[in-house]
């Protein structure tokens, strides 16, 4: 299992078992992933300060435009559940489903996922941590969003202030 993760500026800790089951429903999600498409499941779990968890799967459409990340379906699913859902963590896991169920790559959130967190994190006034897995977790790196995502357009670049 993971013991060890790449922190902002490179710095190694060990992740703690409440960020390690955030991984694992994250995992879990992706088994919930509709890809026909892509053939990539992805699966996001967020943790809210307050100890709540809420995941989501991809769901693609044969038009791609229309299809749904799986942070954006863990978001929305908080949204609806939880407001105002203040997020303390990410964790994103995907894997092939062209290959064995565990694929050997980390998966990242991609742009318009990072802008959503990042808005999310706004209003919580948190640079969260984003758990990016293998869907084996056998390597778990933590990056913050304002390393994903620096200089952001967000709250703030319109007035409002969060």
């Amino acid at each position: 299992m993971a013991k060890m993760a790449r922190e902002q500026f490179g710095a190694s800790h060990l992740v703690s078992s409440e960020d390690l089951r955030l991984c694992r429903e994250a995992v879990e999600a992706a088994q919930r992933a509709y890809a026909p498409y892509s053939k990539f499941a992805v699966g996001a779990a967020i943790r809210t300060v307050d100890g709540k968890t809420f995941a989501g799967a991809n769901l693609e459409n044969a038009v791609y435009g229309l299809s749904i990340c799986a942070e954006m379906a863990a978001l929305a699913n908080l949204n609806f559940n939880d407001d105002p859902g203040e997020i303390d963590a990410v964790a994103v896991a995907g894997y092939s489903l062209n290959q064995d169920v565990f694929s050997d790559q980390v998966v990242t959130p991609c742009g318009r996922c990072r802008q959503l967190i990042s808005e999310f994190a706004s209003r919580a006034h948190r640079n969260v941590p984003v758990f990016c897995c293998k869907a084996d977790l056998s390597q778990i790196d933590v990056y913050r969003i304002e390393e994903l995502l620096p200089h952001a357009f967000g709250p703030r670049t319109l007035g409002k202030g969060a």
